[in-house]
């Protein structure tokens, strides 16, 4: 039975106040269409057989596919020391440390984290607390107008769509105006940010532009020219967010040695599983120039009367119980968990073993594309790519689903991701990591020769 603290008269009295009769009408602003209808629940039964109704519908789960999906969430091995730590009795049940000073473990992991993260992407500052990799990308975004006073902002068609919505809602809501810069649609630099075009939109001296987001490597695997993008941005008195994926940057050019101004991305794949889309773990990083407009915290290391080590909460700017209208965000999560668990998979791994997570990934997609080239599926992009790529293949989205009746999940149909885009229309996006192995290969190019073939067994 729900509890809530307020009776009858309390309710009626307040709607009084705010000058409402009933407490729909609080609701009037969203669609009827969208409103949330009556819960349609099952009859209650026996425990057994409930037990028994949800492993079939478990069962229906497809488990043993050969995947080659990416597009912004990666298969990694991780070592079994991170679930370990993490179902401490200490972590697992840590959350928001509103009492900071009496949380030492939940500090010492957030500092741990954000120092770690900080040696990878070569920034100045790292937060923690971030939902996702999209959310962390318009965050970074809003972070640009706030710095320069602009209220424009431009984002590649590069950066993945997902992440570009999320940046469009926050962006609708704080009242400021997003453009995207286009890929380039042939030639060798096909499939990678329009650079000219880039020029010309900054070059607009009526509507000055904020930030440019631009990501490394882009939606469709390519490698962009980060410290051109950078210049441009720079030039035109604009800050650069680098949208990363982390696993990369042990072989890529970290977004600090380019000269970005902010860093964002997801940290799934720093030892966080699938597990169906979330939770995730956002990353924003920036430099010390900035450190006053980054949303989340910042936990720093200090010493205590007894001049023994502590760990104090530096900074919160952005939490809505200290000051909710002047906040530079009003979400209010913690996700140091996730964090934690990226911490023990860097710190786990070290240098050298995350180079060889990446470089391991990259050999496996160079074996994958010499495989599907073979059988008639060439790349669809001559620029370099670390571990993902596009294919073309005539009725891509079609001979997608065939192949999961052969047991290959073959990416996903560009058509899908990127539908505003006809130059990949006919073409899947492939992944391959350090999991990827020469029998799935072979695997998946052995399906895709027969469905090319006209779908002969």
């Amino acid at each position: 039975m729900p509890y809530g603290p307020h009776a009858a008269d309390d309710r009626s009295r307040m709607l009084q106040t705010i000058g409402v009769d009933s407490v729909d009408r609080l609701f009037d602003d969203i669609p009827e269409a969208l409103r949330s209808g009556p819960l349609r629940l099952d009859p209650p039964e026996p425990e057994l057989e409930l037990s028994a109704r949800l492993q079939a519908l478990a069962a229906r789960n497809q488990t043993d596919l050969v995947s080659f999906l990416g597009a912004g969430a990666y298969r990694h091995w991780t070592p079994a020391v991170v679930d370990q730590m993490l179902l401490r009795g200490e972590w697992y049940t840590a959350y928001t440390p509103y009492q900071p000073e009496v949380s030492q473990g939940t500090l010492q992991s957030i500092y741990e984290y954000q120092s770690l993260l900080a040696e990878l992407t070569r920034m100045d500052v790292v937060s923690a607390s971030h939902y996702d990799g999209g959310a962390a990308t318009a965050e970074a975004a809003l972070m640009t107008c706030r710095a320069t006073g602009r209220d424009r902002i431009l984002v590649g068609r590069g950066v993945h769509p997902h992440y570009r919505q999320t940046l469009e809602t926050y962006a609708e809501g704080a009242g400021l105006s997003v453009d995207e810069v286009p890929l380039v649609a042939a030639g060798p630099l096909a499939g990678t940010t329009d650079l000219e075009a880039l020029a010309r939109l900054l070059a607009d001296a009526d509507h000055p532009v904020a930030g440019v987001v631009a990501a490394q490597p882009n939606i469709l695997g390519l490698l962009e020219d980060m410290p051109q993008i950078g210049r441009l941005a720079h030039d035109a008195g604009a800050l650069f967010v680098s949208v990363i994926e982390p696993v990369s940057l042990a072989v890529l050019a970290p977004p600090g040695e380019y000269g970005a101004d902010i860093a964002a991305g997801e940290g799934q794949s720093l030892g966080i599983p699938l597990q169906y889309g979330g939770p995730y773990l956002g990353i924003v990083a920036c430099s010390d120039a900035l450190i006053r407009q980054i949303p989340g915290r910042l936990v720093g290391l200090t010493k205590d009367l007894d001049d023994k080590r502590a760990f104090v909460m530096t900074m919160r700017a952005r939490e809505q119980d200290i000051r909710r209208e002047r906040a530079a965000s009003n979400i209010c999560t913690n996700q140091a968990l996730l964090a934690l668990a990226a911490s023990i998979y860097v710190s786990t791994l070290g240098p050298h073993g995350l180079h060889d997570v990446a470089a391991l990934g990259a050999a496996r997609a160079t074996e994958l594309e010499a495989a599907l080239t073979a059988v008639g599926a060439k790349r669809l992009h001559a620029g370099a790519y670390l571990n993902e790529f596009a294919v073309h293949v005539p009725n891509a989205a079609a001979v997608h689903k065939r192949l999961l009746a052969r047991g290959v999940l073959a990416g996903i149909p560009l058509a899908d991701l990127l539908p505003d885009e006809p130059a990949v229309a006919d073409a899947l996006l492939v992944c391959a990591t350090e999991v990827t192995t020469p029998a799935d290969i072979t695997t998946f190019a052995t399906a895709l020769a027969a469905e090319l073939a006209g779908g002969a067994a």
